[in-house]
């Protein structure tokens, strides 16, 4: 299944029977950065009953993390969380902040008011393809560098980490479909290379 990420931070909104509901969406690569973001969106909202939110990190969104931040179990964070998956996302977040307006949702309510805010946010943004790659260490010495430059310009390379010595050390993510050709060519030019852990 193909997966996305979001271009950029967007927003929603809704109102419900008096509440508000600001959604914000955006891409992240960290559960850390969310959480910045988190702790400034209550900074700014700091008169807010509720600050809820879900994330989805990982090529496969194979982690993600979901609070309701004080409403009923389940009624918030997962249904945030639930807008990010069907709107096929990771590496990205939503929060969505609540000023309570005097009445009460309910349960069924609130779920549906938490997800369409989400879903507000996510439809103002821009879905960008996440496509997998694979880490590959490489270890050469400095002379050779022309040799891995010539190597790496042919391929859809991201350097991920770099050490230049006497000796060069890179890690490099490669797109997981070209991982086979890339280490042919590191074998031709007699380049040594692992997989990165």
């Amino acid at each position: 299944m193909q997966l996305y990420t979001l271009e950029r931070e967007t927003e929603g909104f809704l109102r419900d029977r008096g509440s508000k509901f600001l959604a914000f969406a955006g891409p992240a690569r960290t559960s850390a950065e969310v959480e910045a973001r988190v702790q400034a969106l209550k900074k700014s909202y700091h008169d807010a009953r509720h600050h809820c939110y879900a994330w989805r990190l990982g090529d496969k969104g194979e982690q993600s993390f979901a609070t309701d931040d004080g409403e009923p179990a389940h009624t918030a964070g997962t249904p945030i969380l639930a807008s990010l998956r069907s709107h096929e996302l990771t590496w990205s977040y939503v929060v969505v902040v609540r000023y309570f307006g005097g009445t009460k949702l309910g349960v069924r309510g609130l779920i549906e008011a938490y997800r369409t805010a989400a879903d507000e946010a996510i439809a103002a943004n821009v879905r960008l393809p996440i496509i997998p790659r694979v880490p590959v260490t490489l270890f050469y010495p400095y002379e050779r560098t022309a040799d891995v430059n010539r190597v790496l310009h042919r391929m859809d390379v991201e350097i991920v980490q770099a050490e230049y010595t006497d000796t060069c050390r890179q890690t490099l993510a490669i797109r997981e479909e070209e991982v086979a050709e890339f280490c042919i060519l590191l074998d031709q030019t007699l380049i040594a290379w692992k997989l990165a852990d």
